[in-house]
């Protein structure tokens, strides 16, 4: 009652300022969507749905990306059943979530399996209707219990699980062209606001008033970061103007779904282009740490080795993506987060202590910094700790040692990774090309080039006090290494399997072939390197 009465003396208008739109038919002679792109899995659960007498439609950013005519990554399913009337009708299907619950029907099974994501239609519903509470997700959990449509003291909404119809959902969806509707049946589009149009003039609009859009949930304005990065479309006047101002409220996401944020902006296959969207919205700079720990004051990447490193791991994820291989988040985050690593690491070293306890205290430093305390984080951190761990290893080429690292199971990360440092002109090259003939090499070939390391090492000091700048480092002539040698190699799984079998940034799904000699990196123009040595190096510091 008294937000009603402080919006009346405001000359606020009462009631949502959120169009209902009006429903549109678009016929497939119009829409031109290719069923071919349709994925059959989501066509089934519609088809299922359907056929027990509920209305079901491929929805959100699906429909967008067939309209322009992309295969969707995701097929999700919006539908009038209730979540438990999906589950009662799928034998693999689970609900999940509080602040929106939904159904996940799965298909497959291991690595393979396809989640085809199910939500009811919401209502729309006005931010006077919904109950609100102080604090967050966490501190009002007991206030939240049993409700349905709840919101924080800034209006962001924590409980949203109300049921209604088709227009009311269409109206509460985020931009236009997320907020279309395919029946695969009838091949036809159900469009409520202008959605088609704004695709085809690739134009990304908030439904209703931008401001109160992004006040029900902050991430939206990282959304709109990422479909423009994704779809390279403009964000329309009215929908960006807010987005500064808005941009404080993100302080009060939760960190897991913040960082989720991130790996989609970064890891789905338009990162750079992602984070010239960022800057040029102002939203640079104190919105992610990690991002902080990598560009400069105005946002960009610096022009220095670490800049350029950082460069070349996102340059090399974007075209995975684009060539539909897979990546691993720890992999990316660890070349990004590598810099600050080196110069805590360096500093620790300064202060006394002895080069491997130093790294394992600088790793925890920055994880603390720039990670925080996140879902999932110890799995990622044990990944992203061992491709940090192995770097100073690489320098030891004496002994087991290099037959040791060859077997572990994160070899070909922690490989891929020494091999973008030295692309990046972090590390000598040289040091790559000889872990590349170890790997490669038979033990004759082997054995060859451990004694080149030994009498390098002999002649370049004392084994106990290695230098900044390291002696050269020798390898087989390019091409000494024969297939049959390569092919009697057991090469350990790259880093496709640094998150689990998710695949990462050098290999194809964790199978690879021994037989053939792969090179993640490209040789680096004016090869004179850097620096190899088992300290930090010096140039470090400088949709849906």
């Amino acid at each position: 009652m008294i937000k009603k009465l402080i919006n009346k003396l405001l000359g606020k208008p009462e009631g949502t300022a959120t169009p209902l739109g009006k429903r549109v038919e678009i016929a497939a002679e119009e829409h031109r969507i290719d069923p071919a792109l349709l994925d059959e899995r989501g066509v089934k659960v519609v088809k299922g749905l359907s056929d027990a007498g509920f209305e079901a439609y491929i929805v959100g950013g699906a429909v967008r990306d067939l309209l322009l005519g992309r295969r969707p990554k995701d097929f999700d399913v919006a539908t009038d059943a209730t979540p438990e009337q999906v589950k009662n009708q799928f034998r693999r299907a689970f609900i999940i979530g509080r602040r929106f619950r939904i159904v996940h029907v799965v298909y497959g099974r291991g690595r393979e399996h396809e989640v085809i994501e199910v939500s009811t239609f919401r209502a729309l519903l006005k931010e006077d209707d919904a109950e609100q509470v102080q604090g967050n997700e966490k501190t009002s959990k007991g206030a939240l219990e049993g409700k349905s449509h709840v919101v924080d003291a800034s209006g962001r909404v924590l409980r949203d699980n109300v049921w209604g119809p088709q227009i009311e959902d269409a109206a509460r969806r985020d931009f236009t062209v997320n907020a279309m509707y395919y029946d695969p049946q009838r091949e036809l589009v159900v469009d409520y606001h202008g959605g088609l149009a704004d695709a085809r003039k690739k134009v990304l609009r908030m439904i209703g008033d931008p401001e109160t859009r992004y006040r029900e949930d902050p991430v939206r304005i990282l959304r709109a970061v990422r479909f423009a990065a994704k779809l390279g479309f403009t964000i329309e006047p009215k929908t960006r103007a807010p987005i500064a101002a808005m941009a404080p409220l993100l302080a009060n996401v939760p960190l897991s779904r913040m960082f989720d944020e991130m790996i989609k902006l970064l890891q789905t296959g338009h990162a750079l282009a992602s984070i010239e969207e960022l800057r040029k919205q102002g939203l640079s700079r104190g919105v992610f740490p990690i991002l902080d720990a990598v560009l400069d004051k105005e946002g960009r990447l610096p022009e220095n080795v670490h800049g350029k490193f950082v460069r070349l791991a996102l340059e090399d994820t974007d075209r995975r993506v684009a060539e539909g291989r897979s990546v691993a988040p720890s992999f990316m985050l660890a070349c990004m987060l590598w810099g600050e690593v080196q110069q805590r690491w360096k500093r620790l070293i300064d202060g006394g202590e002895g080069p491997v306890p130093a790294l394992q205290q600088a790793i925890d430093l920055v994880f603390d910094a720039r990670v925080g305390d996140i879902s999932g984080r110890g799995k990622l951190a044990a990944d992203m700790r061992e491709i940090w761990m192995m770097q100073p290893r690489f320098e030891r080429r004496t002994g087991s040692g290099p037959h040791r690292l060859i077997e572990q199971p994160r070899y070909r990360a922690g490989f891929d990774f020494l091999a973008l440092r030295a692309e990046a002109g972090e590390i000598d090259p040289a040091l790559a090309d000889w872990w590349e003939d170890f790997a490669l090499g038979s033990e004759d070939d082997r054995r060859a080039l451990l004694d080149q390391a030994r009498e390098t090492q002999r002649q370049g000091g004392p084994r106990s006090k290695p230098k900044a700048g390291g002696g050269r480092v020798h390898s087989l002539p390019r091409g000494a290494v024969s297939g049959e040698s390569a092919a009697a190699l057991p090469l350990a799984p790259d880093h496709a399997e640094v998150d689990g079998g998710e695949g990462g940034e050098g290999g194809e799904g964790g199978a690879p072939n021994p037989a053939r000699k792969r090179r993640r990196r490209r040789k680096p123009k004016g090869a004179g390197g850097g620096e190899s040595s088992g300290a930090p190096a010096g140039a470090a510091s400088g949709d849906e």
